[in-house]
């Protein structure tokens, strides 16, 4: 079970190039109809050098970079899988991305705290995304929960 002890812990990093088709894909899934996310065209025309990544976009990103950190954070933060939901996720974003921006990501585990004496564990991950000039782009924190008992 994750404890304060490993609280600071690096949960993996690494970069990903953003991909244009991937963009397209994840506003279509989303439902996105804005063009400024779809044709490049209308990025520009909007001001944009490239097509933007979307907000949420960043998390399908850092799942990348995590699965191919090599670290597996279930083992590591010894949860089990069956048991976690998805309590919480934030966003702070500081910059636009795009298209053809290569991307880093660092995972660091901030908190560990439990709740209902015990019955519920959660754990907290934030991750500072960097683009390749090394301007922060966005800082995001996921929150999972584990039922114990």
């Amino acid at each position: 079970m994750a404890d304060k002890s490993m609280i600071g812990m690096d949960l993996g990093k690494g970069s990903i190039e953003v991909e244009k088709g991937r963009l397209r894909f994840f506003a279509k899934a989303t439902g996105e109809t804005n063009p400024v996310y779809i044709d490049e065209a209308a990025a520009r025309d909007a001001g944009h050098p490239s097509l933007p990544v979307p907000p949420t976009f960043f998390m399908c990103l850092n799942s990348d970079v995590l699965a191919a950190s090599g670290i597996d954070r279930m083992k590591v933060l010894q949860l089990d899988l069956g048991r976690i939901l998805h309590a919480e996720q934030a966003f702070d974003y500081h910059r636009l991305a795009y298209a053809g921006d290569v991307l880093r990501f660092q995972t660091t585990l901030t908190d560990v705290y439990d709740k209902k004496g015990g019955a519920l564990h959660f754990v907290v991950q934030a991750t500072t995304v960097t683009n390749q000039n090394g301007e922060h782009v966005a800082d995001l924190r996921s929150t999972l929960v584990e039922r114990r008992g």
